[in-house]
């Protein structure tokens, strides 16, 4: 079958897979959309939490499976139509870096260049 996910640094030696952190603190989750559109979605709506902009990939289940098994991570499959919400807050840090890109995810204004700083407000208003 198959499934939509959201990859960042996508096709790079840099690429990370987009989970979520379950309460128990102790399990990765992976989320499989069915539908591209709600993947696409979702990837907005953490876009607009200031995370970075995932790419939706369309692979197949089993790939996601297998890579499960081998990391230790856990999969669900996100029926098409359900508004999967991410959640109200993200990590501080992740286990990688923005291809090219030298953005802390947390940080004051001081922290990023004027181009950075103007990259971010465009891209701030584009949400109003």
């Amino acid at each position: 079958m198959r499934v939509f996910v959201l990859l960042f640094n996508a096709r790079t030696d840099n690429e990370g897979i987009h989970t979520l952190k379950l309460k128990d603190g102790d399990r990765n989750v992976i989320l499989m959309f069915e539908s591209e559109d709600d993947a696409a979605r979702y990837g907005l709506m953490l876009e607009a939490q200031d995370f970075l902009n995932p790419a939706v990939e369309c692979l197949e289940s089993e790939e996601i499976d297998e890579f499960c098994q081998d990391s230790a991570y856990e999969s669900i499959l996100v029926p098409e139509g359900t508004l999967a919400m991410p959640p109200e807050t993200n990590l501080e840090t992740t286990d990688w870096q923005l291809e090219g890109a030298k953005l802390p995810i947390t940080g004051d204004a001081a922290d990023f260049s004027a181009l950075e700083l103007e990259r971010l407000r465009q891209r701030l208003e584009g949400l109003l």
